[in-house]
């Protein structure tokens, strides 16, 4: 499953040069992964029980306030024993590929703030989100990625 948002491209985005902000691509990107997280979890409620552990990006092409807005794309890559990695991508309208990103999202237990592992109805989802060719990973992998402390059917 992959989620896609338009977003459109705000005064404040911009900087001095007339660009976007880099520090703005992450909010763009945190506005993309919440719709991705209600669509595949469905319960809205739900989406407290999860904390962003880690985000890395890497800036392919300027977005200008002329682009007028950009779409965002979030799509699953893989699923741990306590934690999902997304895929996310920022667009131009002309197609263009602005930012690359990829993002490691934690289950947390509300009473004691810690990763917890996934619910057996969580990984149905998930597993369910997954493009065909991806796997499920296991508590090994998981390790690693762990750190403590507009709906379309293509994959990206």
């Amino acid at each position: 499953m992959t989620y896609e948002k338009r977003i459109e491209i705000r005064w404040r985005d911009v900087d001095a040069l007339r660009h976007v902000n880099n520090a703005v691509y992450a909010t763009y990107l945190e506005e993309c992964r919440d719709g991705w997280l209600q669509q595949a979890l469905g319960d809205h409620a739900a989406m407290w029980d999860y904390v962003l552990a880690r985000v890395a990006i890497d800036f392919r092409r300027e977005v200008g306030l002329d682009e007028e807005a950009v779409f965002v794309r979030a799509s699953l890559a893989r699923v741990g024993r306590s934690s999902m990695t997304l895929r996310e991508e920022i667009r131009r309208l002309d197609g263009t590929l602005a930012a690359e990103a990829e993002s490691v999202i934690v289950a947390r237990d509300p009473q004691t703030g810690r990763s917890r592992p996934l619910t057996a109805a969580e990984r149905e989802r998930l597993t369910a989100a997954l493009p065909q060719e991806q796997d499920v990973g296991d508590a090994a992998d998981d390790a690693a990625s762990r750190g403590e402390g507009r709906r379309s059917q293509a994959a990206t």
